[in-house]
């Protein structure tokens, strides 16, 4: 190990930290952060969320919150874990694990006080180091040296851990996106391609988890064009196939200044149609919502391209709303694999900024003023609805109330003399 404490951080010191950590070791007994809480400490990346691990069990660490008047919470009781929370931040707090048997999913596993135990049933050497208050840093597998380094490495055999729990095989992937540099590690790639056809024994939600968490990090293109020559998602989604285009859409988001988008990302890695995007949905347990909006991005209803007339973009924000047009406009982008510089560019970044700027419309009429228009109840309401709609769409929707009610009237004139 090459260090042996990281420099105290302001998350480490913070009031709600040390509340928890005065409640968890009013006990006498060690604390100690875990997860990604210390890899970031390491890198001198911002920590979101703190872990912690203990030697009490759930049951104990329940009351000593409690009896330190901190409110806690039974998240994952049945594998050790409950959550506390202080000032609105939460914390995750586990007691420490072996595993007694595993399954290839979740492990059946016994609660002990070896923290050493506990670190070597961990997937990867950077997962294994833990950090206690003052800074000290444990790190009993290399991790320390292995993060540096960029390399993602499984603590002991490859296959065994992956053997243990196959969602390990995906997580290989995302912690190479996030914290590898250069090629995965090879016995860990080799092992993850060998056992990549068991992903199919895993539940569609947490493949689900695991691939969208992937897509938003910083090297999400290189990893899966990995991937994509591995075989690595063919069991579980073999429409991702397009490892080519999220590389420019991710690009294409860098150079416009947009944050990732999950599912924006998904859809560009789909080589499929709505239909085949529907069962891709299905099989990772999006809900009705994502499973929509997916389905609508590999095959939208309304179009969307930087490059289109002001007047229908404004048209196609209307009808679809500014987030599903942004993702539009960027997958075209991707398409089209537009450089970062240039006119092409600078369209996407004017239409990005239209899209930003744009504020939702009503059409200022309604089913109401149809049928004060004399338009009878029914289907026929909404079929004049839709003409006078259309044609405030194409007048930009710049005409105002009075002029839609009189094109309203018109309209509806126009269909009573028809029916006569």
């Amino acid at each position: 190990m090459s260090v042996s404490a990281i420099p105290l951080q302001p998350w480490m010191t913070a009031a709600a930290t040390r509340a928890v950590l005065d409640a968890l070791e009013a006990d006498g007994r060690a604390v100690r952060f875990v997860g990604g809480c210390v890899r970031d400490a390491v890198l001198g990346r911002p920590v979101n969320d703190v872990d912690i691990a203990t030697p009490d069990a759930p049951e104990t660490v329940m009351e000593l919150l409690r009896r330190a008047g901190i409110k806690v919470v039974p998240t994952g009781i049945d594998h050790g874990t409950v959550t506390a929370v202080v000032d609105g931040a939460h914390f995750e707090i586990t007691t420490l694990r072996r595993d007694v048997e595993t399954h290839g999913r979740r492990a059946t596993v016994a609660f002990t006080d070896d923290w050493t135990a506990d670190a070597a049933r961990r997937d990867f050497t950077i997962n294994a180091m833990s950090c206690a208050p003052d800074g000290t840093l444990f790190d009993p597998f290399g991790g320390y040296d292995d993060l540096m380094a960029g390399r993602v490495v499984f603590v002991g055999n490859p296959d065994r851990r992956i053997r243990e729990d196959y969602l390990r095989l995906l997580r290989f992937f995302r912690f190479h996106a996030r914290y590898g540099r250069g090629a995965p590690d090879a016995l860990g790639l080799h092992a993850a391609t060998v056992y990549a056809r068991r992903l199919a024994d895993l539940s569609g939600e947490r493949i689900r988890d695991e691939l969208l968490k992937l897509l938003l990090t910083p090297r999400a293109a290189a990893t899966v064009t990995v991937m994509t020559a591995h075989c690595i998602l063919d069991a579980v989604l073999p429409e991702a196939t397009r490892a080519d285009r999220l590389r420019a859409l991710i690009a294409r988001e860098g150079a416009s200044g947009v944050s990732g988008g999950r599912l924006r990302r998904l859809a560009a890695l789909l080589a499929t149609d709505a239909a085949g995007a529907e069962t891709a949905a299905e099989r990772l347990r999006l809900s009705r919502r994502e499973r929509k909006r997916l389905t609508e991005l590999v095959e939208p209803p309304v179009p969307a391209a930087a490059d289109m007339p002001g007047r229908e973009l404004r048209a196609a924000l209307y009808r679809r709303g500014a987030d599903e047009v942004r993702d539009l406009v960027l997958l075209d982008a991707a398409d089209r694999d537009v450089a970062s510089t240039g006119p092409a560019q600078a369209a996407l970044r004017d239409a990005l900024a239209a899209i930003d700027a744009w504020e939702p419309r009503k059409l200022p009429v309604t089913g109401a003023d149809a049928k004060a228009a004399g338009v009878p109840p029914g289907p026929r309401v909404g079929e004049v609805m839709r003409w006078v709609e259309a044609w405030w769409l194409d007048h930009d929707m710049t005409p105002d109330r009075d002029a839609c009610l009189a094109k309203l009237q018109e309209v509806a004139a126009t269909d009573r003399a028809a029916e006569q």
